[in-house]
């Protein structure tokens, strides 16, 4: 017996934009393509000047004007606008695979969950695009993920994102508060979706559909090492407050920051290892480019 559309949970799915025109109708699309009802889209913008605004009403008419950042842009999202009793965050630059939402409720109804880490997939053609998906797909389910799916009022119970620590950590922070009064675990419900309109364009940028997949695909494309460095460092600084707010001995923080795991224990566990011998050349030019961030975040977080 199957629920009916009245009788489901209403999901809300927040994305927070500033200036992502080339990016927020392929966004919306996604989750207007779900094979779950119902979800109310609710997008908050940041003083954007381009169209992102005029482009997201197309699909919503909550779009919304709140800054500075993205950790009060989210929490406004969230607890001041959405009603859902699930509640979803991304970023204008991300695409929901199509039975994402519905894979995510079916788990978190099904299990003894507080919330949700989602896999993670980086679209990108050149070199750098193939980089960091090898990269990114070592840290789903690792204390480097952050939460992306929950009980919308659980999040506002929790006080939402800190919104005194500067951007950067914000996620973990959300995280390590979740598991004060629960578990996380990472999405591994499959719901097969074969015919989806959106594959094309994901192939186009370096990645062929698969229907096994249940996650999110990031859309950095166009990114080039140096604007990839240059958010490493305008990020870095912020870890002195995420520090000071937990203390250095704090076990997760130890490994987020710390050179053994970032480096080296996170690629290794659960038998990652047998990944890095099956792609010697992506593993080298892997371990060149966690050098260049390991340098950016020294030289800039003092």
């Amino acid at each position: 017996m199957t629920l009916s559309n009245l009788q489901k949970p209403l999901v809300s799915i927040v994305v927070t934009t500033r200036n992502e025109e080339r990016n927020i109708e392929n966004c919306l699309e996604s989750i207007k393509l779900q094979t779950y009802s119902p979800i109310e889209i609710v997008v908050v913008d940041n003083a954007s000047t381009d169209t992102t605004k005029e482009l997201a009403r197309r699909f919503t008419k909550a779009v919304v004007d709140k800054g500075p950042e993205r950790s009060s842009q989210r929490n406004y999202g969230i607890c001041s606008l959405a009603i859902g009793e699930y509640a979803m965050f991304i970023d204008a630059d991300m695409i929901l695979s199509p039975s994402l939402v519905e894979s995510c409720v079916t788990e978190i109804e099904n299990k003894e969950v507080i919330a949700l880490h989602i896999k993670e997939v980086i679209l990108g053609r050149g070199i750098l695009g193939r980089i960091r998906r090898f990269e990114r797909s070592f840290y789903s389910g690792t204390v480097i993920d952050g939460s992306r799916f929950f009980r919308r009022e659980t999040f506002c119970k929790i006080g939402g994102f800190d919104e005194n620590l500067p951007p950067g950590p914000e996620d973990w922070d959300l995280d390590k508060r979740f598991k004060l009064l629960g578990r996380i675990e990472l999405l591994d419900s499959v719901v097969m979706q074969a015919d989806w309109p959106q594959a094309d364009f994901i192939a186009e940028r370096g990645i062929a559909y698969d229907p096994r997949y249940v996650g999110i695909y990031h859309n950095e494309d166009t990114q080039s090492c140096t604007a990839y460095l240059k958010k490493k460092a305008y990020y870095s600084p912020s870890m002195k407050s995420y520090e000071h707010k937990w203390g250095k001995g704090d076990a997760d923080l130890k490994r987020q920051l710390g050179f053994k795991y970032r480096f080296i224990t996170v690629f290794l566990e659960q038998k990652r290892w047998k990944i890095l011998i099956r792609h010697p050349i992506l593993t080298i030019l892997l371990a060149l480019l966690r050098v260049g961030v390991g340098t950016v975040y020294l030289v800039v977080r003092d």
